[in-house]
């Protein structure tokens, strides 16, 4: 439920690792079912410049609005623009076509601070 590839925030986003000290990012399973049914997503803008921790997108649904926190700081060098016309795929596919923005990472070491998947998990089962 929550691939070993990747990295967690505690705030439920996950954090692929990419060349060129790139990270995609996307909600986890947990948070999109916690959240119900996505109907819209605002994007970051590209070349936004985001500090870990900082609110950077929003996903709204049918029961809440919720801010997505960046969970690494630089920039914002692509977004998912498909969520614009299908805000569904964060549900559907939440570690794949669901992703929401990739960041060119200004520190790579902040992936050493976020969660892998068995910390995740007991995170989780906690809540």
């Amino acid at each position: 439920m929550y691939p070993e590839n990747l990295k967690y925030s505690k705030e439920h986003e996950w954090v692929m690792a990419e060349a060129g000290n790139r990270a995609r990012i996307g909600i986890t399973f947990f948070a999109q079912k916690e959240l119900g049914d996505v109907v819209f997503v605002e994007l970051p803008e590209e070349g936004a410049e985001v500090a870990a921790g900082d609110g950077f997108a929003v996903v709204e649904s049918v029961k809440a609005v919720s801010d997505i926190y960046a969970p690494v700081s630089g920039r914002v060098v692509e977004v998912n623009q498909a969520l614009n016309d299908n805000p569904e795929r964060i549900n559907e596919d939440p570690y794949g076509e669901g992703w929401i923005a990739v960041i060119e990472m200004t520190d790579a070491a902040e992936l050493d601070d976020l969660l892998n998947s068995d910390d995740y998990a007991a995170l989780v089962a906690e809540a």
